[in-house]
């Protein structure tokens, strides 16, 4: 899909995706030394408004307007920048940003483009510096629910560690994780069913 079509969608609706925090990014983020954060790939900046109220200064960049619109009209003074970009193109470090944190969510792409994009958000890193990336899991097809259906868009750990090739890191977390997601039981009521992504937390080398 190009920006276009996610302008339409995103137009479409008042949210496209949950005003809060994904679980994960919350969960991996809490703790950290607020600081100069990035949120590639943003949509509607949930992610990148959650960190501001942390005490993050962030760069939230999507390529959709229309997203980013709605995102600084929910953010109001919040801390946050609003950048238009293609995480597939745009290089932060081009321009000598580095950042404490960057934050790839739910950046579903064929290998080429995630690779570009997963190295240009670790490129963007101060040394020390951390990297999150939490996506669909190429598993989540055939033993999960929901997400893509396109299995040449989903990835594991292992796929992100190698877009990062030679570059020098920790590895914090490299896995698959399970997230519980709750919908209408066609009889009325609810059930649970799990979904799996990957979540991928690195910390840069100097």
């Amino acid at each position: 899909m190009d920006a276009r079509a996610w302008d339409e969608r995103y137009a479409a609706s008042e949210l496209v995706w949950a005003a809060g925090p994904n679980q994960f990014v919350e969960q991996e983020c809490t703790g950290l030394t607020p600081g100069e954060a990035l949120d590639l790939a943003c949509g509607e900046g949930r992610n990148a408004i959650w960190l501001a109220r942390q005490g993050w200064r962030v760069v939230a960049s999507d390529f959709s307007q229309v997203a980013l619109d709605k995102g600084r009209a929910l953010a109001g003074d919040l801390p946050v920048t609003w950048r238009c970009e293609d995480a597939t193109t745009w290089v932060p470090a081009a321009e000598g940003a580095t950042f404490d944190l960057a934050v790839l969510a739910y950046l579903q792409l064929p290998p080429a483009e995630r690779a570009a994009a997963v190295r240009h958000a670790y490129g963007a890193l101060a040394t020390g510096g951390t990297l999150l990336v939490v996506a669909h899991d190429s598993s989540n097809l055939a033993e999960g629910t929901g997400g893509p259906q396109d299995p040449t868009v989903l990835y594991t750990a292992g796929d992100v560690l190698a877009d990062l090739g030679d570059a020098s890191y920790d590895v914090v977390r490299a896995e698959r994780v399970a997230r519980e997601v709750t919908g209408d039981d066609g009889h009325g009521g609810e059930d649970t069913r799990t979904a799996w992504d990957c979540l991928v937390r690195v910390v840069r080398r100097g």
